[in-house]
């Protein structure tokens, strides 16, 4: 088979792609109270007995019952007062965060790194906020069946209101009390911040002052509307925000990594238990809310046998999604403390560096089936920047090192269409003794490539192996935050942005039409399928303009090698042809 059959599939199949994002984005089913209404307004917390406070446990909660609050504090520091209560406002090189004192949860996180839009880095990329249009807080308790506990509602206070990590320091602590006056339990929850790092370490010092043992357990969770996406009819295909995923994951060693959709909590909720011990517990996993490029997780200690669960919470006329990592319970005896330790990660996606944290948090880079093929391909984009300082280049030297990969497949095929190209008088001569008498034509034809040698799928091969690089590459670019507003040259500053004057695409398309010249007719292509290869250029051109330009970067620059080598290969086997 020459080269226009297998381009026209890959045609066809492109365009199915984004024909299924289409419809992913517009048919698939979305989570109920996603279109709240927009406002700034802080959302005021959800009234106690909710699903957003776990039963306190010995550990785990059993599967399948409903997660509610079981302990009340006489204390008059729980009582939350109705107006609001001050904030505390964490500044260091990476992150700005703000912590309500309302249970210590982190209401507000700006990544300082990541502008919204490359034109105004003032503004960042704000993961964290207590509006109820994007609410989407971190939040974490203390719940007993006993004694008095802080959960995320009990109020906490503050030695300062403001804390800047200093020059010269590499971290900062920002320590909360909470103390029950009638038990005698003191809880101390400290928050702390590293330089240049988006894992924030947590724990809470409870101190029992009491004449009776205090237990109780940590929760831990995330809690959140669905991201909000901009539409824009059809170029919406190209925002890779409407069709990323966005929703909650979780790590178990035992099942390794699992997402839930937004749109699936309800009819499929999480009550995970240990499928080796029949346990509700599992050790060494994790808790995560995703979305486009960034994430928050909650990571406990790897030892500490965790129960997860998801749940729903209706507040403030919207549904909330919430994914919660609970802790075994300890018991503390008097004139004793124990802490309760975790790590919070609240950033980017960065391959490179979350999977030092803990085992699969590299994986909250949605890759889908092809992460086996884009996960190398993404570290061999990252170890090529190390080189050449620019992804553009990166993605450059990533083609050439593809194509020396196939340069064998890509050898044959040419060499094929160019024996092709040579056979086709005699292919023409054949169509014209047959006439309409297909199968002898076929018959004909097939004893012409045996005895000339010639495999007619010798030119599916190379773009079928193609085909999932580069859908493969198309996810990479699409879900590296390193590629992120990435530049390139010139007109380009933005690899994940469109061609603002689509010169690529149009760059692509002549590479195109050339191919279509050196590559000879199929045989038997009726004039519908002469005509539909003849448009193919302007067709290829339309679906890469709006496109992420580091895709048509990959594409255009590895048709043109293609044709290169085309050339070449096809020369040589005329000079040889001319010889003999």
């Amino acid at each position: 088979m020459n080269s226009p059959r297998p381009f026209l599939f890959f045609a066809v199949l492109l365009s199915g792609f984004f024909l299924w994002q289409a419809w992913q984005q517009d048919y698939a089913g979305k989570p109920a109270g996603s279109a709240s209404a927009p406002t700034s307004a802080p959302v005021p917390a959800p009234a106690a007995g909710s699903p957003d406070v776990p039963a306190a446990s010995a550990g785990a909660s059993a599967p399948g019952s409903a997660p509610t609050a079981t302990s009340t504090s006489t204390s008059t520091s729980t009582t939350a007062p109705s107006g609001p209560l001050p904030h505390v406002e964490v500044t260091t090189d990476v992150i700005r965060a703000v912590i309500d004192t309302r249970g210590g949860s982190l209401i507000e996180a700006d990544l300082l790194a990541y502008p919204l839009e490359p034109q105004d880095r003032t503004k960042p990329v704000r993961l964290l906020a207590d509006s109820a249009e994007h609410y989407f807080v971190v939040q974490s308790g203390l719940v007993s069946s006993s004694s008095a506990a802080p959960d995320h509602k009990a109020v906490f206070l503050a030695e300062k209101t403001a804390y800047q990590l200093e020059p010269g320091a590499d971290k900062v602590e920002v320590p909360l009390t909470w103390r029950d006056g009638a038990s005698g339990v003191t809880v101390r929850k400290v928050y702390i911040f590293k330089r240049g790092s988006y894992l924030i370490e947590s724990r809470q010092d409870v101190s029992n002052g009491g004449s009776a043992a205090w237990t109780g357990n940590e929760y831990r969770q995330l809690q959140r509307v669905p991201p909000v996406v901009a539409t824009g009819g059809m170029l919406s295909l190209y925002n890779p925000e409407a069709y990323a995923f966005a929703g909650a994951a979780w790590y178990s060693p035992q099942d390794k990594f699992q997402k839930i959709a937004f749109a699936k909590f309800a009819e499929s909720p999480l009550r995970k238990t240990d499928t080796a011990t029949g346990k509700a517990d599992v050790a060494g996993g994790w808790v995560a809310m995703l979305q486009h490029y960034f994430f928050a997780a909650w990571v406990p200690d790897p030892k500490e046998p965790d129960t997860l669960s998801t749940d729903t919470v209706h507040a403030d006329g919207a549904t909330r999604y919430l994914i919660r990592s609970a802790s075994p319970s300890q018991t503390i005896a008097p004139n004793e403390t124990r802490t309760f330790a975790s790590r919070l990660y609240i950033g980017p996606k960065l391959q490179g560096t979350v999977d030092d944290i803990a085992p699969g948090l590299s994986l909250t880079v949605d890759y889908g089936i092809l992460t086996f093929i884009a996960s190398p391909m993404h570290w061999i984009l990252v170890e090529l920047h190390t080189f050449v300082r620019n992804w553009g280049l990166a993605i450059i030297f990533l083609v050439l090192l593809i194509k020396l990969a196939m340069f064998k497949l890509s050898e044959a095929q040419f060499r094929s269409m160019a024996k092709m190209k040579r056979l086709q008088p005699r292919l023409e001569a054949l169509k014209e003794r047959y006439g309409d008498d297909k199968q002898k034509y076929n018959a004909a034809m097939m004893e012409l490539y045996q005895k000339e040698k010639i495999n007619p799928l010798g030119g599916c091969l190379p773009l079928l192996v193609q085909i999932p690089v580069f859908f493969a590459l198309y996810w990479v670019l699409l879900e590296s935050v390193e590629l992120r507003q990435a530049p390139f040259f010139g007109w380009i500053q933005n690899l994940s942005a469109p061609d603002p004057y689509f010169i690529l695409p149009i760059l692509n398309a002549i590479q195109m039409i050339l191919t279509q010249r050196m590559t000879p007719p199929a045989p038997g292509m009726d004039p519908m399928q002469q005509k539909m290869m003849k448009i193919m250029p302007l067709v290829f051109s339309v679906m890469l303009a709006f496109a992420p330009a580091g895709l048509t970067l990959y594409w255009a620059v590895n048709g043109w090698l293609s044709l290169l080598q085309q050339w070449i290969i096809t020369k040589r086997a005329e000079a040889a042809t001319a010889k003999t």
